[in-house]
This record gives C-alpha cells, structure tokens and sequence, in this order.
C-alpha cells in the first residue's frame, strides 16, 4: 500500500467514528520525516480514543500496525506513527492550540516569499 492510500484509509476509518476537520497534508516536498499527517479531532477523550481504535483495527486489517502509539493516557491529543504517514487526533481546543495545519501552511507561505 502506497503512503497516499494509507493516508486516504486512516483519513476514512476517522470519519466513520465521526471525527471532525479530518485534513490530509501532503508534506513530502516539506520534509522527510514522513509523507503526510492526517489531522483530526473528536469532542471527547472517548471519541479520541474511539477514532484512535478505528484506525488501528482498519490498519491492523490491511496487516499494518502503527511504529508508535503516544497520547492516550489522557487523550486530549493522540498521536499514530505509521513511518509514512502520521495522524495526530486532537481535542478541540488542543488542535486550535498547537495548529498545525498552520505552521505547515505558513511554512509553504514563507518559502515561497524567500
């Protein structure tokens, strides 16, 4: 499975446990720690849990399992590495907090006024 068809199914397996904002960022002509982040958030500590179980179970279908699990001891912002793909799952204020979808966007802005 190519980095873009995991990002497209763990994008999917967020938004059947009815995940917000779920985001794709194609980050590969950014940086080589991976491919892509899918960017979530769900209303709960629960529902972030919830969506971080879904997206294992539908990985684990496909025989892929995350390299590391981080975050869900208190589950405000759950984070999955999958080498080429990472997805971070946040509570709202969380996701508002430490933007990142900002940063790689301002990042792309600043470049291309450099």
């Amino acid at each position: 499975m190519t980095s873009t068809q995991l990002a497209g199914r763990i994008a999917a397996a967020a938004a059947d446990k009815k995940a917000r904002d779920v985001v794709t960022l194609d980050i590969r002509e950014k940086t080589t720690i991976t491919d892509y982040f899918v960017i979530c958030e769900g209303d709960t500590d629960r529902q972030v849990r919830a969506i971080v179980d879904n997206i294992e179970e539908v990985c684990r279908q496909d025989g892929i399992r995350p390299l590391h699990v981080a975050g869900l001891s208190d589950a405000s912002w759950a984070c999955l590495d999958f080498d080429s793909v990472i997805v971070h799952v946040f509570l709202p204020g969380e996701r508002t907090y430490y933007d990142l979808e900002g940063l790689w966007t301002e990042r792309e802005t600043q470049r291309n006024a450099g």
